[in-house]
């Protein structure tokens, strides 16, 4: 609950790689809205979302939380498209969603798939992309597993603090 007694709950969304490891953005754009179909028409039939229901008794859907980037930091073309492909998938998430006011946070990664060389550039294009209602939280510096890859189950639920303070210094 926040300070002005506002209560919401927020449907979180993780796309990982454990299903498909090595998705780029560029995958994200075609793939993505198609993973998250069912789960997101779920959570709305449920009343999921910010505020609970809306007028007809279906959920509202607050914000986007996208983590992803690490197997574009493999290969220098896929960095450097990196803005552009993030612009256009936040795009293709908000028409298809038809809320062109979605909030999208966006998570600066940590760390790259293979030892990916193009990490700093693809940090760089995540911090580049300049759209409304689009947010940025930085996970570098948060601790890695053993992998040293994923973050720790401590580091993750840091970051979801991290997601919920971006969230509701929008509201």
């Amino acid at each position: 609950m926040g300070e002005n007694g506002l209560k919401t709950k927020v449907a979180l969304e993780f796309m990982t790689h454990r299903e498909k490891r090595g998705a780029t953005a560029q995958d994200g754009r075609k793939h993505g809205l198609e993973a998250c179909e069912a789960e997101v028409t779920s959570a709305v039939q449920d009343g999921e979302g910010e505020g609970g229901t809306d007028s007809n008794g279906t959920g509202r859907i607050a914000a986007l939380l996208w983590f992803q980037g690490e197997a574009d930091a493999m290969r220098r073309e896929d960095a450097v498209a990196y803005a552009g492909r993030m612009e256009a998938f936040v795009r293709d998430v908000r028409r298809d969603l038809a809320m062109p006011n979605l909030l999208v946070i966006q998570v600066g990664i940590a760390t790259a798939q293979n030892q990916g060389k193009w990490l700093d550039l693809v940090r760089k294009q995540q911090r580049a992309v300049r759209m409304p209602n689009l947010k940025y939280v930085d996970a570098m510096g948060l601790p890695l597993a053993n992998d040293i890859t994923h973050l720790t189950t401590q580091a993750q639920v840091r970051l979801g603090k991290m997601l919920a303070d971006a969230y509701i210094a929008t509201l």
